[in-house]
């Protein structure tokens, strides 16, 4: 099936049409602005065109086109997701486990970096037009280096490359760690441990 839509969202019906038995057949005539329901939910989605809202404690959103988003990306090996910074915002250290990731700077600059296995720090400014790589299952972050809002597209060689915030897996789990191995850890008293799990909702499963 082939579908054309204009830039203002209009699906145009003249150009739908179906090959069948070799053959091109017309499909029958639509509403402007309704394409099949089954492409529009499998094949389509515009969840990257508005900027998201940062106003959290991280001053950071990830908006992602992921299979789960997208079902037509089901076994295709690829994603795609829109991330938005406040001034100074952060997307905390983090970890695919699925995937490679690579970001393009849309409108800012970043500071953003990657730890390797051998706790290697990999760190560089990005600029508006330049790209960046994370590797697969690495511990990374990104941080908007100015006073007004940024934003970057990446992409991903998975459909659903999954996401693990560190902070948040080691001190908002469900149920959650215990504070004695954490404060062994990170060589710190019982009390801290409770005070940094005491900013983590955890999740409800």
């Amino acid at each position: 099936i082939t579908h054309q839509v204009s830039c203002n969202g209009q699906a145009d019906p003249r150009h739908l049409r179906r090959r069948v038995h070799g053959a091109r057949r017309h499909l029958p005539r639509r509403r402007p602005g309704h394409a099949p329901g089954r492409l529009r939910r499998r094949f389509f989605f515009d969840g990257l065109m508005k900027a998201g809202n940062t106003g959290n404690a991280v001053g950071s959103v990830v908006t992602a086109a992921s299979v789960e988003s997208l079902p037509g990306l089901n076994t295709m090996g690829v994603s795609m997701a829109r991330i938005d910074y406040a001034p100074w915002g952060l997307n905390p250290p983090h970890t695919h486990p699925r995937a490679t990731e690579i970001i393009f700077v849309v409108e800012g600059s970043l500071d953003v970096g990657f730890v390797t296995t051998a706790n290697k720090l990999f760190t560089r400014t990005v600029c508006k037009g330049e790209v960046f790589v994370f590797p697969r299952g690495l511990v990374h972050f990104q941080k908007n280096n100015g006073n007004t809002p940024a934003f970057a597209i990446a992409a991903l060689n998975s459909q659903l490359p999954g996401t693990q915030s560190i902070a948040a897996a080691l001190f908002g789990a469900a149920p959650p760690l215990p504070s004695d191995t954490l404060a062994r850890a990170f060589q710190v008293d019982g009390g801290m441990v409770e005070f940094i799990k005491s900013k983590f909702v955890p999740p409800k499963y």
